[in-house]
């Protein structure tokens, strides 16, 4: 069925100064920690972030994004009375689902957070229009990629190419991508696979919905806070209007946001910035699936000069036009390159935090430092090592000596080589790339937690199981990997053939066992242990990863014969 729209349509000066006042005011009752005058100027709480946006440094480069405002009626649906703004609060199927599975994903992986699906919702609501009224197919993929206008400086952000047209099909200009509007350098570092398919892909909301998701709560941002939700709505699009729209859409949604069917979603149609939006039917770039924009419009042929009368419009009395001033050069333009300002080598063990630090130093040509510079440091390939928070990005701006000290690396659990790659955001100069490596946990001792003798009659059980506690330089060794076996002797370390045996599932001995973990307190408890009919003593030992061994006596005799005492007979007392 052909997706329908619900236009709301907004004309005239008089809409224009209502939906002014109307911003005005959502910002003074809806919009947690601003205040405002008179006037409805914000007056406290409230940064200038559009005093000087850094929009290289925003999910959506600040790119253009819908201004419409939800009706002021209640947002539930009244059957059979033709109340329209229950298209209004409808979310489309596909879409609503990726924004709640999202939001329990992030529950899971950054619980203290808080994020709630109704941000993510008013976040696609004017950032796409819920990806066009939900015009996905089966998977929630778009139909038709969603472009932003191109960030060539025209009325947006000046962002060249960072992706050589892979996400936006544009080689010279980034362009903001899919249903939540990232562009690509920020998708490059943000991108998630939210469906499980093994692809990141922007154009897919559930992949899109769950970088939203990352994206708003780094930092350790809990989003249940006034402060750090404006800091997180702010840093997708640095725009005190942005901010008030989507609080207007966020405040809307809570109040009784609902399903409706895919492609059925009212789509918004007043785009912010100067409306020259290049691509798609409706004003705003990218929403109409378009990904060619229009063809400019031929210059007007010059007018011929006039000669000399001194008449109006004449030669002589023409005022020149004054040159072009070139802008003054910031600091990130004189960078040429990226030292490496710290140790050249990392290595911790997994789950370990990382002693040293990366540390970057941006110079210019001739070698001299450049201070307030942002460097951005992304850890990449296929790793959970990630900095303090969680975060596998950070951005630090260099001091007065020209350095930028990452946040401290905390190693996961996959062992192996980590490439850290630290950049300077809005300059393309070489990247420099740190080598960190991920060591297996280990443990440097292993005692027994009891001193009981452990023995055992033949073909019968030990009474007691073995438990160790594995310490790493006096601390606890958790999560370490222990191999236990019943070895010949302390010289021939092989496998046992006779004594003492562990059980497998099926109840055969087996006298090796493997993939044993300490637990949180570096304590492990071994399976019990059986004896065959062998008297004699044996021995178990027990390694960890990290070459801590203990070897443990084991006993096998039979059990010592008891006498009867006798009853003296009457002639013998």
């Amino acid at each position: 069925m052909a997706a329908q729209f619900g236009l709301r349509l907004r004309k005239g000066a008089a809409t224009t100064a209502l939906a002014a006042a109307t911003v005005a005011a959502l910002a003074a009752s809806q919009a947690p920690g601003v205040t405002t005058d008179t006037a409805g100027r914000q007056t406290a709480g409230a940064p200038s972030p559009d005093a000087s946006p850094q929009a290289d440094d925003t999910a959506s480069g600040n790119s253009q994004y819908y201004t419409d405002l939800p009706p002021l009626d209640s947002p539930t649906p009244t059957p059979g009375t033709g109340d329209t703004s229950g298209t209004t609060a409808g979310v489309p199927a596909t879409v609503l689902d990726a924004y709640k599975k999202a939001e329990a994903s992030l529950r899971d992986a950054k619980p203290g957070c808080n994020l709630p699906w109704q941000l993510l919702a008013a976040i696609g609501k004017v950032e796409s229009g819920q990806a066009r009224g939900g015009r996905v197919d089966a998977g929630g993929t778009t139909i038709g990629k969603i472009l932003g206008p191109q960030l060539n400086g025209n009325g947006f952000a000046n962002i060249s190419d960072t992706d050589n047209g892979a996400y936006d099909g544009d080689s010279t200009h980034d362009r903001a991508v899919g249903p939540m509007q990232f562009i690509p350098s920020t998708w490059e570092w943000a991108g998630r696979d939210g469906n499980d398919d093994g692809a990141k892909d922007p154009n897919n909301i559930y992949d899109a919905a769950l970088a939203a998701g990352h994206y708003l709560c780094r930092f350790d941002w809990d989003l249940s806070n006034d402060a750090n939700l404006r800091s997180a709505i702010l840093s997708y699009n640095n725009s005190s209007a942005y901010y008030n729209t989507v609080m207007s859409w966020l405040e809307y949604y809570r109040k009784g946001a609902h399903e409706i069917p895919d492609g059925t979603g009212s789509l918004p149609e007043t785009p912010s910035g100067n409306g020259n939006g290049d691509s798609g039917s409706n004003g705003r770039g990218g929403t109409g699936g378009s990904t060619t924009p229009p063809s400019p419009k031929p210059p007007k042929p010059p007018k011929p000069e006039k000669p000399e009368t001194g008449e109006p419009g004449g030669g002589g009395t023409t005022t020149p036009t004054p040159p072009a001033t070139t802008p003054p050069e910031t600091p990130t333009d004189t960078v040429h390159h990226v030292e490496n300002a710290g140790t050249s080598s990392f290595t911790a063990m997994a789950g370990d935090t990382f002693t040293d630090r990366l540390v970057a130093r941006t110079e210019t040509k001739a070698g001299q430092a450049v201070a307030k510079v942002r460097v951005r440091f992304t850890i990449v390939g296929d790793t959970d090592t990630t900095f303090t928070g969680g975060e596998s990005f950070a951005t630090i701006v260099t001091d007065s000596t020209g350095k930028a000290t990452a946040p401290a690396l905390v190693a996961g659990e996959k062992t192996g080589g980590v490439t850290i790659r630290a950049t300077v955001v809005g300059r393309s100069v070489t990247a420099l790339d740190y080598k960190a490596t991920v060591t297996a946990r280990q443990a440097d001792a292993l005692a027994r937690t009891s001193t009981t003798a452990l023995t055992c009659v033949p073909n019968g059980e030990f009474a007691e199981q073995v438990e160790v506690k594995a310490t790493y330089r006096g601390e606890v060794a958790d999560k370490v990997a222990v191999r236990a076996t019943l070895v010949k002797s302390l010289v021939d370390i092989t496998e046992n053939d006779k004594g003492p045996y562990f059980k497998d599932a099926a109840g055969n001995p087996v006298r090796t066992l493997t993939a044993l973990e300490t637990d949180e307190n570096g304590l492990l408890k071994l399976p019990k242990l059986y004896a065959d009919g062998t008297a004699g003593t044996f021995l178990l030992r027990i390694e960890t990863e990290g070459g801590a061994t203990l070897t443990v006596d084991l006993k096998v005799e039979a059990a010592a014969e008891t006498t009867e005492p006798t009853t003296p007979s009457p002639s013998e007392s």
